[in-house]
């Protein structure tokens, strides 16, 4: 089958998609990359050869830093590219509302890739959560669900009526790369949600670049910190901290700056800020790892088995660093400015040993789970479920919506659902002792790295 890869071109966003590509071509189906002009090289190193985001009209529509401005032009580039290519499936992000509305419109399977945890209500319990957990995860989709509905009215699209309020978000399944140890203990994941584990892909290491840093660090002596910084969300800088915490003390840091602004270490400072499209080798050079509390450091560094410190910000940072701290694989950080010894002392609990045993079996499992395999999997079930439906006949309700390119077949009510991969290998949820979770069946799956973004 063909298959349009449609996520951010944002590198947390866009690699586990090229990985998930890189498993369907192994299995003979042809896979396109839509992305922005910038990450066509990317996509190269990975194998693909690229579809120019702009020539279909989607300016700014693949930066998850416009993502709640830019779906309708989403909707109408996805929708174009997929009909060049005659897609029978489809593989976004989430948060790419128009790519799973260009979906629906084309009647075609769309598979979402999500973050490592759920960031939405649960399908059931979870209700213990603290400092008001549930509540912020009702009012996140509340969120995005709103979003999601402008979307669709600015693409001429009527509403919907669903049984469940975040159908609409989830399109064909939303598969979450982490671990059923960082949702909350009790909690059951909506039907159509489930885990497969790190979809890891990265673009190779410079070897001289890495040679440089490597000989730069041992050098200095210290216990190395790999810091990866996320989005500021409009608070304080995590720059004062940094500098007061390696400044003359036991550690020193290799910064990743990310997506967090402009770098402003002190000149005294045992930092060395780095800008790399990979980052598993900068994990396995150090010790541990401060992290905002996005998606792809923390998977990195516990496939690799380094304990974690977490200093979220915003947006989903706060569930999933929370996370981290209950499954015991990661102690809080202090993010705003502050004393040196507070973020010393943070970095000397991670790094004294005390998580080892909680963040090598949380890493055996994400590096034993099907991963980008069972993602892949995923897309095969949902197109082969959405082929049956039309060989069954199935009777659905037609409308029609307009695009430059001409009418669109919207299936109200027949989209693709969760439902389509209830067929599909799904790993059974297995109570354990500490409040975990574990799979009751994993299927092995080559594990890279992964970084950036999300």
């Amino acid at each position: 089958m063909n298959v349009l890869l449609c996520p951010f071109s944002d590198a947390g966003y866009l690699y586990p998609a090229l990985a998930v590509g890189r498993q369907l071509r192994r299995r003979g189906h042809a896979v396109f990359p839509l992305v922005r002009p910038g990450a066509a090289g990317v996509a190269g190193e990975a194998g693909f050869a690229a579809l120019d985001a702009q020539e279909y009209g989607g300016v700014r529509a693949f930066s998850v830093a416009w993502w709640g401005e830019t779906g309708a032009v989403q909707y109408r580039a996805v929708a174009r590219a997929a009909r060049e290519v005659r897609a029978d499936a489809m593989v976004t992000s989430i948060l790419c509302h128009g790519a799973i509305l260009a979906a629906e419109a084309l009647d075609l399977p769309v598979v979402v890739l999500g973050f490592a945890a759920h960031l939405w209500t649960y399908g059931r319990g979870g209700e213990g959560e603290r400092h008001g957990g549930a509540v912020t995860r009702e009012l996140r989709l509340l969120e995005l669900l709103r979003l999601y509905g402008l979307t669709r009215e600015q693409a001429g699209l009527p509403p919907r009526r669903d049984r469940r309020r975040d159908l609409p978000l989830i399109g064909s399944g939303l598969l979450l790369r982490g671990d059923p140890a960082l949702e909350h203990s009790g909690a059951e994941l909506p039907e159509g949600v489930r885990h497969v584990g790190p979809c890891a892909w990265e673009p190779a290491a410079d070897p001289a670049a890495l040679h440089r840093l490597a000989g730069r660090v041992r050098r200095v002596g210290k216990p190395v910190v790999y810091v990866h910084l996320g989005r500021v969300f409009g608070g304080e800088s995590m720059w004062p901290r940094l500098n007061a915490t390696f400044t003359g003390g036991p550690f020193q840091a290799v910064v990743e700056r990310g997506r967090s602004g402009e770098p402003r270490p002190a000149p005294g400072a045992d930092v060395v800020v780095v800008r790399e499209p990979w980052m598993g080798p900068l994990v396995e050079l150090s010790d541990l790892v401060l992290t905002n509390g996005t998606s792809s450091p923390v998977l990195a560094a516990l496939m690799r088995g380094k304990p974690l410190a977490v200093a979220p910000i915003g947006s989903e940072q706060p569930l999933l660093s929370e996370a981290c701290v209950r499954a015991g694989v990661a102690v809080g950080f202090p993010p705003g400015p502050g004393p040196a010894d507070e973020g010393v002392a943070a970095l000397g609990t991670a790094y004294a040993g005390g998580l080892g045993e909680r963040v090598r079996e949380l890493g055996a499992r994400l590096n034993a789970s099907g991963g980008a395999a069972a993602a892949a999997d995923a897309v095969v079930a949902a197109a082969s479920s959405a082929r049956a439906a039309v060989h069954d006949g199935r009777a659905v309700e037609a409308v029609t919506a307009t695009v430059p390119d001409g009418p669109l077949r919207t299936d109200i009510g027949a989209a693709p659902s969760g439902a389509a991969l209830a067929g599909a290998a799904s790993p059974a949820h297995v109570p354990v002792q500490g409040g975990g979770w574990a799979h009751a069946s994993a299927a092995s799956d080559g594990i890279g790295p992964d970084r950036g973004g999300p």
